[in-house]
């Protein structure tokens, strides 16, 4: 809010003082709703009645102090609501904790004898579906066919062996999710299984991230489904 010098208060007869404080009173920095008005009535009082105000003048400062006052009120709300979404975040995020999400992801990573899991969205009936996997060298190692599907949703696991029945490496791998419709390939988006093992909180206007057992730290938002 804007300031106002004391001595331009006491030279429009405003006192600055506060009262029953005597000489030991404290100065104000910041101009209030009642200093406002006394200023007010103070510049009806001293103007110049030859070129007296206009009333939209006084309009237009009553007008801007309140919508200072109005946006000020506004801010405070909205801290408020934020500072309740995001204990309200936290409480959620935290009960997430121990449980299975799907992630929106085109990476899976492969721990040693274990496998990775996910699901497609298939937008039409198509007569052949399959997730191939990729290591970081953009080879293909394995192939998962899931043969003719309905539209909808389709799981798919890939058990972390190669076309020749050896484990695979562990670490990253890029998936990707194909289906014949009508004739064509049609590139799919993945979603990628794994486990929560701990929750980091953000602070006010930054979002909620998971510590997945495989993907490492992701956003909350990257959620589609909890199990």
């Amino acid at each position: 809010m804007s300031t106002i010098n004391t001595d331009a208060l006491q030279s429009l007869g405003i006192a600055a003082t506060q009262p029953g404080t005597g000489k030991d009173y404290k100065t104000k920095d910041e101009l209030g709703q009642q200093e406002f008005l006394e200023l007010m009535v103070a510049q009806v009082r001293n103007q110049d009645p030859f070129k007296p105000l206009e009333n939209g003048e006084f309009l237009s400062q009553i007008a801007q102090f309140s919508t200072v006052n109005g946006i000020q009120d506004l801010q405070s709300s909205f801290s408020s609501l934020a500072g309740s979404l995001n204990s309200n975040q936290a409480l959620q995020a935290s009960a997430l904790v121990g449980r299975s999400v799907m992630v929106n992801s085109d990476v899976g990573v492969l721990t040693a004898g274990g496998t990775i899991s996910g699901a497609i969205g298939l937008p039409e009936n198509s007569s052949e579906v399959a997730v191939g996997f990729y290591n970081v060298a953009g080879e293909l190692i394995r192939e998962v066919p899931l043969g003719p599907q309905n539209k909808g949703i389709i799981e798919f696991k890939w058990d972390g062996l190669n076309d020749a029945g050896a484990a695979a490496a562990k670490g990253a791998y890029k998936i990707v999710a194909r289906a014949r419709i009508d004739g064509e390939d049609v590139a799919l988006a993945t979603l990628v299984r794994d486990n929560v093992e701990s929750v980091i909180l953000g602070r006010p206007g930054e979002g909620t991230v998971l510590n997945l057992s495989a993907l490492g730290a992701t956003d909350l938002n990257r959620v589609e489904e909890i199990r």
